[in-house]
């Protein structure tokens, strides 16, 4: 197993050179209304279930947010701060921070020179497969030093590499591993009903623009309301409505991305207006969609 100051020194080497794209330019410092400008972000190869992305920011970059995904991601150059839990986290070069689905943090700079990360948003989903139907495990201290992780480890954050399905599987895998490794949650032996939640879990994510009941959700499942809640939580790590709703902010960021107008794209998600949808989407991302779409820029 690597020092940690050797493993920083071979992060540094591997993820800090300048990325094509331009994410060697940070973000505008905070201008008269003392909101800091988004910074530069290059999307990286995924697969089903599996986002990465690269990106540096100056100052606060994200406010309070929360995501239905784990994040899993590693700090390259700078110091990154968040909040996390009631409590302020740094992150150092090298180390590596895992948020767990729905938890709300924000983000930003701990010094003046900004930070730079890579990140992978794995959908709890997979992690649920991986681990055979238990409940999902928490990882109370979201800062693991680098010398901690599993050999190959990084290989999660190449994000230049594509993910074939063999690819996509130990990857999936080397997640779950290190999160239940990580994880001080005792409560691991349950087991929850997978196959019935997943029913519900398809049917959300085929049609996120359209308004379920939990009627039609309880005879879906064969499942009690309550129950259907409680266990769709520990199997997936968010609740079936915001489970929906991140699926609507899914479909506006890809129209976002091919140049729909935010209105449009709203509507079409199934958000009752603009202003209804912009609200959930600060909430979920830490920033407005027209910061999210100019970080892309």
């Amino acid at each position: 197993m690597p020092s940690e100051t050797l493993y920083r020194r071979q992060m540094e080497a591997r993820l800090s050179q300048p990325s094509e794209g331009g994410l060697e330019r940070s973000c505008a410092d905070a201008g008269p209304t003392g909101r800091v400008a988004p910074g530069r972000v290059r999307l990286g190869s995924g697969a089903a279930g599996i986002e990465r992305l690269e990106a540096r920011f100056l100052g606060q970059a994200f406010s309070p947010h929360r995501h239905d995904t784990y994040a899993i991601g590693v700090t390259f150059v700078g110091v990154q701060t968040f909040g996390y839990r009631g409590e302020r986290r740094c992150s150092l070069p090298g180390q590596c921070h895992v948020l767990h689905p729905d938890e709300v943090h924000d983000g930003g700079a701990g010094t003046g020179e900004g930070f730079g990360y890579r990140i992978a948003y794995i959908d709890p989903a997979l992690v649920q497969e991986a681990l055979g139907g238990k409940p999902l495990p928490f990882v109370a201290d979201p800062v693991i030093d680098g010398s901690a992780l599993p050999g190959g480890f990084a290989a999660v954050w190449d994000i230049d590499d594509d993910i074939d399905d063999i690819a996509r599987t130990e990857i999936v895998v080397m997640i779950a591993d290190m999160l239940v490794a990580a994880s001080r949650d005792v409560k691991q032996s349950g087991s929850v009903r997978l196959a019935a939640l997943s029913l519900v879990r398809d049917a959300l994510a085929e049609q996120p623009a359209r308004q379920h009941s939990m009627d039609e959700l309880e005879r879906l499942a064969g499942l009690d309301r309550w129950t259907l809640a409680r266990q769709f939580r520990a199997a997936f790590g968010t609740s079936p409505g915001r489970f929906r709703t991140m699926r609507q902010l899914d479909r506006v960021r890809r129209l976002l991305r091919t140049g729909s107008a935010l209105a449009d794209a709203a509507i079409d998600a199934g958000f009752a207006d603009q202003s209804h949808m912009s609200r959930r989407f600060k909430s979920a991302y830490g920033l407005t969609p027209a910061q999210w779409v100019a970080a892309f820029a």
